[in-house]
């Protein structure tokens, strides 16, 4: 995905920043405010980042998961964040039926959730500075957006098309709601990562690729690994089912299917 927002003369005072942590790379982009003030909350947040994933990464033999994992720590002695985001994982679970999940082949894994709270809890921080009208912060292409980048222009993020390199599926339009995010499931970049929590296997389905739109990237990224999962019939039943979400689904055989909503959120 990509920002697609224009720039302008009117525009607000931007500050930028690109971090690599947690496997990928994290750009923010924060509109209005005091410069100074808003680089230190970008300060701020890009080390809460990193405490991110020395606290979850399961690639860390050292991180609080990994030891919880191990039976080396309990929840109770690991950081606050850690009993906050699986309480989150298991309400997505129950929402979800069981097709999300925070086990994988018996072992404790709640990256499915954390990349999207992490982003969403850092864009959230950077909008309480004064005066910051926008805050568009992606995490290896999932978007949590608030605000706007300025008057009478929403934030616009591009949905990449997984069948057809450096094209656009769709574009993704902000406009009239205060806070909006976009996330993708498939398999088009990292191959077949999805597991399907009732086999303990990679999820095998008809889909290439789920983008889910929603208020909190918190819920909509665990929505699209779920929906993946269950594959774009039963997929698409559910995700209309829930409020506040809609999704675009493109089938292996390049069939696009949307939740009835959608073509108000696009332009």
């Amino acid at each position: 995905m990509a920002d697609t927002v224009a720039e302008s003369a009117e525009a607000p005072a931007a500050v930028r920043h690109a971090e690599e942590t947690m496997g990928t790379v994290f750009s923010l982009d924060v509109r209005g405010g005091e410069p100074a003030a808003v680089r230190a909350a970008v300060d701020e947040v890009v080390a809460g980042l990193h405490r991110v994933d020395e606290v979850f990464s399961t690639y860390r033999d050292d991180s609080q998961v990994s030891r919880l994992q191990r039976g080396e720590l309990t929840v109770g002695e690991c950081a606050p964040e850690v009993a906050e985001v699986l309480a989150l994982a298991a309400e997505a679970e129950r929402v979800s039926d069981g097709w999300f999940s925070t086990s994988y082949r018996g072992r404790l894994d709640p990256t499915g959730i954390v990349k999207g709270w992490a982003v969403e809890r850092a864009a959230r921080r950077l909008a309480e500075v004064p005066g910051v009208c926008g805050v568009n912060v992606n995490g290896g292409g999932d978007v949590q957006l608030l605000g706007t980048p300025g008057a009478q222009r929403p934030w616009r993020v591009g949905v990449s098309d997984p069948l057809r390199p450096g094209g656009l599926a769709a574009v993704v339009s902000a406009g009239g709601v205060t806070e909006l995010s976009v996330a993708t499931s498939g398999t088009a970049e990292r191959g077949a990562h999805i597991v399907d929590p009732r086999t303990g296997r990679s999820a095998v389905t008809d889909l290439v690729a789920v983008t889910v739109v929603g208020p909190r990237l918190t819920w909509v990224d665990c929505w699209a690994t779920a929906a993946f999962a269950m594959g774009s019939r039963a997929g698409l039943a559910w995700l209309e089912s829930l409020p506040d979400v809609e999704a675009l689904l493109i089938t292996a055989g390049d069939e696009v299917r949307c939740t009835g909503g959608l073509a108000a959120r696009l332009g």
